[in-house]
């Protein structure tokens, strides 16, 4: 008989993987995806594993925070060299301060990579200004960019 611990793992890596193949808006749909895997969940676990997983809220779906960034899409590893700084101007603007010169290819990257919370950049020489559709997803921008320069 599995316990509790092995149960939890086994519903995370599901959760995992469905975020990872499909968008999810709700967890509801979750929880039903996993019994239809045969996986035992409540919405009250499936609520506390996707906190445990760091997974957040973005732009109407959930999105799974991860430090790995450039581990997933190797072009970023470079960006995360080139930031200097990350300020909010406003609820739906952010600034990003990057190395002289690389703002334009810094924005370009960005803009290749999708990231769900940024709707658009504009880029000067060293500054990108990065727009959000909301204030929620500017603070979790910030919070992943802080995260994201931390890997290099």
């Amino acid at each position: 008989m599995p316990t509790d611990p092995e149960l939890r793992d086994v519903r995370q890596r599901a959760i995992r993987a469905v975020l990872a193949r499909s968008p999810v808006a709700n967890q509801g749909q979750l929880v039903a995806e996993l019994r239809r895997q045969g996986i035992a969940a409540t919405q009250s676990s499936v609520s506390r594993d996707l906190r445990d997983l760091g997974v957040a809220r973005i732009g109407g779906r959930y999105v799974p925070r991860d430090r790995t960034v450039a581990e997933r899409d190797p072009r970023m590893a470079e960006v995360a060299r080139l930031l200097r700084s990350v300020r909010p101007a406003g609820p739906y603007l952010t600034v990003v301060q990057t190395a002289v010169g690389a703002a334009q290819g810094v924005a370009r990257a960005f803009d290749a990579a999708s990231w769900p919370e940024v709707v658009g950049s504009l880029a000067g020489d060293d500054t990108v200004f990065l727009a959000t559709a909301s204030e929620q997803d500017q603070e979790w921008l910030i919070r992943r960019l802080t995260l994201f320069s931390q890997e290099t």
